[in-house]
């Protein structure tokens, strides 16, 4: 199987790219799910928009600088190429890390538990997620070594691990997943720090296959920050499971 190309469709002399068209339908599925959900979490229906307004373009950024940043010996040379997004190079998680600065800036400002919120987004993150990588195959990116499995994708003559579908299928599993915890949540937190954990085990095993790793010195960041981020999750996990069984214990 090989990519037939990353323009969807062409308008008015401008070329529609599959890589927007799939980042767009994810972000548009996750508002939608949260909106219907948020009641869920003592969220108003209405600050999920509010949330989205400032989410979706500081996300963006957060994802093409990130990527920008740990590509810098090329951009220094080509800084008109910064602002294309177009033709893909977006780090997820770039736009994680912006994604949590503005999501506790909007928490403070709506007077909105940021764990509630937070557990609330992040089952949608993964679904659109899962959606978003197949940019990667339409632009024949992202894609891993070698290989003569039967599920292989040809990219440049070559035949290659499809490294965007473990990772899209992976995602929608774990959009399932979290739902299905979310129903019977022990304490606010939980699913993000799942998430945290689970995505991070996911990526770490996937981007050993990768060919286009972006690196810090030696070692591939994706993995570096994937290892830090399961740590971090596991602990706020381990303290906020102890702080819900003191509570409990309290209670009687």
């Amino acid at each position: 199987m090989a990519s037939p190309g990353p323009i969807a469709f062409t308008i008015f002399g401008v070329d529609i790219m599959w890589y927007g068209i799939l980042i767009g339908l994810g972000f548009v599925l996750a508002i939608i799910i949260c909106y219907k959900r948020a009641p869920r979490h003592g969220i108003e229906s209405e600050h999920v928009i509010d949330f989205a307004i400032w989410l979706i373009p500081f996300s963006i950024l957060g994802a093409r600088a990130y990527y920008v940043i740990f590509n810098w010996s090329y951009y220094s040379e080509y800084p008109s190429m910064i602002l294309n997004t177009r033709a893909g190079g977006l780090a997820i998680h770039g736009g994680i890390i912006a994604g949590l600065i503005v999501a506790l800036l909007v928490c403070r400002h709506y007077k909105i538990r940021f764990l509630e919120m937070a557990d609330l987004v992040f089952p949608a993150v993964a679904l659109a997620q899962s959606i978003g990588r197949w940019g990667n195959f339409f632009n024949s990116e992202a894609h891993g070594t070698p290989t003569d499995l039967p599920w292989a994708i040809l990219v440049d003559g070559q035949y290659v691990h499809p490294t965007f579908l473990y990772e899209s299928l992976w995602c929608f599993a774990l959009f399932w997943f979290l739902l299905w915890v979310d129903k019977r949540r022990a304490f606010p937190g939980q699913i993000v720090c799942l998430y945290g954990m689970l995505y991070s085990v996911e990526r770490f095993c996937v981007e050993h296959l990768r060919t286009d790793s972006l690196m810090i010195g030696p070692f591939r960041q994706a993995q570096v920050i994937s290892a830090v981020a399961f740590i971090v999750c596991l602990v706020i996990y381990i303290i906020l499971y102890k702080k819900e069984l003191s509570k409990g214990a309290n209670k009687q």
